[in-house]
């Protein structure tokens, strides 16, 4: 049997958890876009400037989260399949 194609139960539900997670923050962005304060001015990056729409500020939700955690993601299971045995 190969190791390579081997996955654990636990994957897929940390996959779904961060699908989640992800979509919340595009919804809480639509709801702070709908709201909008006044000061509202989203970047990407601090170098893309997204409209303070209900849209714009979704996708600015949508790409930190995502992104932050995906980082963060990727680290624990290149650890995880590094360090195996510890």
């Amino acid at each position: 049997m190969s190791n390579s194609n081997r996955t654990r139960p636990g994957d897929r539900v940390v996959g779904q958890l961060y699908v989640i997670i992800v979509a919340i923050a595009g919804v809480m962005g639509f709801v702070l876009g709908t709201i909008s304060p006044a000061d509202l001015e989203p970047e990407l990056f601090g170098v893309v400037s997204l409209p303070p729409t209900p849209f714009g500020v979704a996708l600015y939700g949508v790409v930190t989260v995502g992104v932050g955690l995906g980082i963060l993601l990727v680290l624990v299971v290149y650890v995880s399949e590094r360090y195996a045995d510890a």
